[in-house]
């Protein structure tokens, strides 16, 4: 999961499949952020079994100082133990009662506590033993500086934690149109998850002198495009994709042409179901990313 000033981010590639494997078998927490001292539901998923093993007996979170825990979430079939300190830390543990309650290597799963984050921005890292019929995984690894976990074969489940006014929507995969000059206009292209849901309800550029939300989509035997007044919805959890023939940002009124290879500054602006405004500044590619539709379907505008 990137800080939320970031917008890209590298996926290591294993040569060796046993490494792919333990890369499926991460144990994580969802894409996004949570606010300083704001309450937060972590759901530790769970891909796959240890390596070789058919299924999933426990789960031990270790909980890092700073998170104070105010309840963990029962499984049916599953002994919960919590050990909670005043210091912050401590430990919640799920095993499995029987072979048949445990989590089948093939299946994913959620394991969910609740609490507090701290009130100083910064990532917080949660260890993870996985238990499993055939030995175990110790989730546990933490980069020696930074925060990217490319290289380590048994990270820990990173949260980060951001300051007031900075959006905790994870942004992935963002790009922009390449344009000639004499271009009016371009789209933008990314994948926004918010974790506990959130509206995108305005953006800005200074690279045209309008950047709206709008959803492209066949009407009878035409494509049309409309604006979104009311924003995008972004449910809680769920990744909203951003791309050509759909929903897009839509960049008019272009200062200059935009060539392949430069960047695009953006700031998104959301706002969530208490009403609580944040933004996100991005700085997104120009040019379609190997494998992504780079095509502009034909439309017409309908206001």
């Amino acid at each position: 999961m990137n800080h939320p000033r970031i917008a890209f981010k590298t996926v290591a590639a294993y040569a060796m499949l046993a490494s792919t494997a333990a890369a499926f078998a991460h144990v994580t927490l969802p894409r996004g952020g949570a606010t300083v001292g704001s309450d937060y539901d972590a759901a530790f998923r769970v891909g796959h079994a240890c390596e070789g093993a058919k299924a999933t007996t426990g789960l031990a979170v270790r909980l890092p100082k700073g998170f104070l825990l105010s309840d963990a979430q029962a499984r049916k079939g599953w002994k919960l133990d919590v050990q909670k300190k005043n210091s912050g830390d401590g430990e919640v543990r799920w095993t499995a009662e029987s072979p048949q309650a445990a989590l089948p290597a093939n299946e994913r799963a959620e394991f969910v506590l609740r609490g507090k984050v701290p009130g100083t921005p910064g990532p917080l890292w949660f260890k993870v033993l996985q238990t499993c019929d055939v030995g175990s995984v110790d989730w546990a690894e933490v980069p020696a500086s930074g925060t990217s976990t490319a290289g380590l074969k048994s990270p820990a489940a990173r949260l980060d934690v951001v300051a007031q006014g900075v959006a905790t929507v994870d942004v992935r995969d963002g790009w922009v149109r390449q344009s000639v000059p004499g271009q009016s206009g371009t789209g933008a292209f990314m994948k926004l998850t918010a974790p506990t849901g959130a509206r995108l309800v305005g953006l800005s550029t200074p690279a045209a002198g309008v950047a709206a939300v709008h959803e492209m989509k066949m009407e009878g035997d035409t494509m049309k495009m409309r604006e979104l007044p009311a924003g995008l919805d972004l449910p809680a959890g769920q990744t909203v994709e951003l791309k050509p023939g759909g929903y897009h940002v839509m960049m008019m009124d272009l200062k200059q042409a935009l060539t392949k290879g430069s960047t695009v500054p953006m700031t998104l602006r959301f706002e969530d179901a208490k009403g609580q405004k944040t933004s996100l500044d991005l700085n997104l590619p120009v040019g379609a990313p190997e494998g992504a539709d780079a095509a502009a379907p034909a439309h017409q505008h309908k206001h």
